[in-house]
């Protein structure tokens, strides 16, 4: 495993998808470095109930010192590089990287370059009403990227969102809400989206490319195999 550096993750928000995050970077060291191989990593994973309270409350202030306590003690442990395992809080990037000096693997970064590579401009964005309503994600994007980025209507982005908070993070996963996530997809095509960013890691636990007319990112895996690349180089 030489030349392998130590990646910190910071998880729990949710863990079903935190989960994820753990099996596709091992996957991927596997698959590079051989059957006995996995990553050499950290999880600092928090209380989601204590971080999704804190969200709906706003209390973002108290969620950015969560976040910089996590950061600090994975970088006390030896980790070479963040990532913080979900998007939304992605909104407190730069809180999260002022107050470690640990380089931070942002989420949005590979999924613009995924999208660039493939030839599209213009897609739409699902994820929680925190991310596909605040700047913090899309702008990245289009300052990036050169992306335009489309977000559903409001009604679709409560249902979005609603799925994600009361189903996905407790691992439930609907028929009914598969179809109604579909549907979601296809207004946002008709609205001229030529791809679709699952933009919360929880997302592709219930929908992928089989569920959409045009190419998906999703960002769980994107993020995950971008992690893999940084540490083994």
């Amino acid at each position: 495993m030489g030349g392998q550096v130590t990646i910190g993750l910071i998880g729990g928000m949710s863990w079903e998808s935190s989960a994820h995050y753990y099996r596709l970077i091992n996957e991927a060291v596997r698959a590079r470095r051989g059957p006995t191989a996995s990553a050499r990593c950290l999880m600092w994973s928090f209380d989601f109930s204590q971080i999704e309270a804190l969200q709906h409350a706003g209390r973002w202030d108290e969620l950015a010192d969560r976040l910089a306590d996590a950061g600090k003690a994975l970088e006390r442990g030896g980790a070479d590089f963040l990532v913080l395992c979900t998007n939304t809080m992605h909104r407190l990037a730069g809180e999260l990287q002022a107050a470690v000096d640990l380089p931070l693997l942002h989420i949005a970064d590979p999924t613009g370059q995924a999208i660039k590579a493939a030839g599209l401009r213009k897609v739409g964005l699902l994820g929680t009403a925190f991310t596909m309503e605040h700047a913090f994600y899309r702008g990245r994007l289009e300052e990036r990227f050169g992306l335009e980025v489309v977000v559903p209507d409001e009604a679709d982005r409560a249902l979005v969102h609603r799925v994600i908070y009361e189903e996905l993070v407790a691992g439930v996963v609907r028929d009914e809400s598969r179809q109604a996530y579909r549907e979601v997809i296809a207004r946002l095509v008709e609205a001229g989206a030529e791809g679709i960013i699952l933009g919360c890691t929880e997302i592709m636990l219930l929908v992928g490319q089989v569920d959409s007319p045009v190419p998906v990112f999703d960002t769980t895996t994107l993020h995950a195999l971008a992690a893999v690349e940084r540490a083994l180089g």
